[in-house]
């Protein structure tokens, strides 16, 4: 009896000793979570290993998580908000300038002019295509753009797209150098995607580079079409060139002009959606250059 008494105090002792313990890695923890709620973005710590030193890890881990997320959050209510902000100004200049032309043309006892007709024509048309580009981002960005894809001949589709764009090219002074061979090479992806990348680069640089000269050029390797677009107008310093295809960024220390900053940042989205790549380089005296990549459907 008195042997299993002694083991008996031993396990009394030991069970209390444990409870003890786990009080105290309990008050640990409490003051933990205190801590936690006071500093959130700082990481805490607690003395000693085992059970609760894995679970403060964790909890810094699910903490420095949260933290980025959070951060991700606030940056992009802050391009939210400044978007919101440049779109009612440029809405409202060519709304202004189109209000008040039809109002001219409109008045009493007035004589239509043609040059009262035109700009507000003008107009009308910066309005369409600053609420297309919000509508293609805003496709984009719920992931609701619906591609179709499909096998096409690369070189006469741009073709097509250039063959658009030379009587507005023609009218300002802006020459078109073109290397796009006669062979066919096909590639698969959506015909108004593309589209849509290849326009929003030439508008940046008829628009913003304010160039003379669009060299565009098709070449194939072994597993890639490569199309590059390049013009000689402003050319954007080696700092920003990372930040060209972010959404809202506006390059306005080289580059004049208004826009929302979706462009090029609707441009790679479509790309890497068709299995693309983009990229660009700039160096003053030279040409600033896009370059696209998809893969050959025949190689």
């Amino acid at each position: 009896m008195t042997g299993l008494n002694i083991i008996l105090a031993a396990v009394c002792i030991g069970a209390f000793a444990y409870i003890i313990r786990i009080r105290g890695q309990l008050a640990q923890w409490r003051a933990y979570l205190q801590a936690v709620r006071e500093a959130p973005e700082r990481k805490q710590f607690v003395k000693g290993e085992g059970l609760l030193a894995e679970i403060n890890f964790e909890l810094n881990d699910l903490l420095a998580q949260n933290r980025r997320q959070l951060v991700r959050l606030q940056r992009e209510e802050a391009a939210n908000r400044r978007l919101l902000t440049d779109l009612s100004h440029d809405v409202r200049t060519p709304l202004a300038s189109l209000t008040g032309y039809l109002e001219a043309l409109s008045a009493q006892g007035a004589a239509p002019r043609e040059e009262y007709i035109q700009t507000a024509y003008r107009k009308a048309l910066d309005l369409q295509a600053l609420i297309d580009m919000l509508f293609q981002w805003c496709k984009l960005t719920s992931q609701e753009q619906l591609y179709e894809p499909g096998l096409y001949d690369i070189n006469e589709m741009t073709r097509e797209l250039l063959i658009g764009h030379l009587p507005q090219w023609e009218s300002g002074g802006i020459s078109l150098v073109a290397h796009i061979p006669d062979e066919e090479w096909t590639v698969r992806m959506d015909r108004a995607a593309y589209t849509r990348i290849v326009d929003n680069i030439l508008n940046n640089a008829v628009v913003h580079g304010k160039c003379t000269v669009i060299e565009l050029t098709i070449q194939r390797n072994e597993e890639h079409i490569l199309i590059s677009i390049a013009n000689d107008g402003a050319a954007i310093s080696p700092e920003k060139l990372p930040y060209l295809f972010d959404r809202l960024y506006k390059c306005d220390a080289s580059r004049t002009g208004s826009g929302t900053g979706l462009g090029l940042a609707i441009a790679r989205e479509l790309t890497q959606a068709m299995g693309g790549e983009i990229s660009v380089w700039s160096a003053p005296g030279q040409q600033t250059v896009f370059r696209l990549m998809f893969p050959d459907a025949c190689g």
